[in-house]
């Protein structure tokens, strides 16, 4: 394939040439694909986000964590910007939107997940974070005028009470807590819920998933970094080798799931992406039997998580 057919195919992926403002069933039947595609694929690097954030915090502060986490993909982001990018007009109007979303996320969402992680663990911190879809869609419906159908409304239902099912439930790295801390995984439940329509109006302006998630990568890793020079007089984290690299693997894994939420949203209606983003504590249960070895597979589990795919089946149905 020549070098032209190969830049064509990819600004072709990642430009949606037609359905953003539309609703659901106006978009093109390959694009509304895609966006489906894309979503669950986001909420599988979440969901692997969080068990990862288990080894990393066993090593450094979440403040810290995020100082490392999210301008690693950072620095990815910016070396391969310029093959994405390639060509691309600036549509000014956006990018102070697409900052204001960087103020947010992912940095401060990031620190509260850390910060949640470490004082609840990675399976009741995506419980508490199943209001998110629920505030998504409203949002959109009100916001952005997307219908809302009702086999789509009982899929959203169904998926959330399937993933709480799975969720709550006591585990091992449960541990004696505050209330206040639940708090911290609520916070960030509602920055999810309302960034995806936010990111949404702007790509309306500049349909361009890639200059969106860079432009608010850029900003939060200034965010970021600010704070940790704030909080231990350094921009660069002083920690062992191996809390870094975690770190390091986790903002990688963030990353693309963060790029990968900007196309589904840039492809799909949020009402529908939405959803499929929040079944991330799905994949974060199934990691966590697999590499933590703290949740046993029960009746409970079982269920949640038909009750979870079921959900999915009829909001793909709607």
């Amino acid at each position: 394939m020549a070098g032209h057919d190969v830049e064509r195919l990819s600004r072709g992926l990642l430009k949606r040439k037609a359905g953003i403002g539309k609703h659901p069933g106006d978009a093109p039947k390959h694009a509304m694909t895609a966006a489906i595609v894309l979503g669950i694929a986001a909420a599988a690097f979440l969901g692997a986000g969080l068990v990862l954030t288990q080894f990393g915090l066993r090593y450094i502060h979440p403040l810290s964590g995020a100082a490392i986490s999210v301008p690693s993909f950072t620095i990815v982001f910016i070396l391969i910007s310029p093959i994405l990018l390639r060509g691309e007009t600036i549509a000014w109007h956006a990018v102070p939107i697409f900052a204001a979303v960087g103020l947010v996320f992912p940095a401060v969402l990031t620190i509260l997940t850390f910060a949640s992680n470490r004082a609840l663990g990675p399976v009741v911190t995506g419980a508490l974070g199943n209001l998110s879809p629920l505030l998504s869609v409203a949002v959109a419906v009100l916001l952005l005028h997307e219908p809302l159908r009702a086999l789509q409304f009982a899929g959203l239902a169904v998926a959330v009470l399937g993933v709480l099912a799975i969720t709550v439930t006591r585990t091992d790295d449960m541990r004696d807590w505050r209330t206040w801390a639940l708090l911290l995984p609520l916070g960030a439940s509602v920055m999810r819920g309302v960034i995806p329509p936010v990111i949404k109006v702007g790509l309306e302006i500049w349909p361009n998933p890639i200059a969106a998630g860079l432009t608010a990568y850029i900003v939060s890793t200034l965010t970021v970094l600010a704070l940790e020079r704030v909080r231990t007089g350094r921009f660069l984290v002083q920690a062992p080798l191996a809390g870094k690299l975690w770190f390091a693997l986790n903002g990688i894994c963030n990353g693309i799931g963060t790029l990968l939420l900007y196309l589904a949203l840039g492809a799909g209606p949020v009402s529908v992406v939405a959803p499929l983003y929040a079944t991330y504590p799905l994949f974060t249960v199934g990691m966590s039997v697999i590499f933590l070895g703290n949740i046993k597979i029960t009746f409970r589990l079982v269920a949640g998580t038909a009750l979870t795919v079921g959900g999915v089946v009829l909001i793909l149905m709607g």
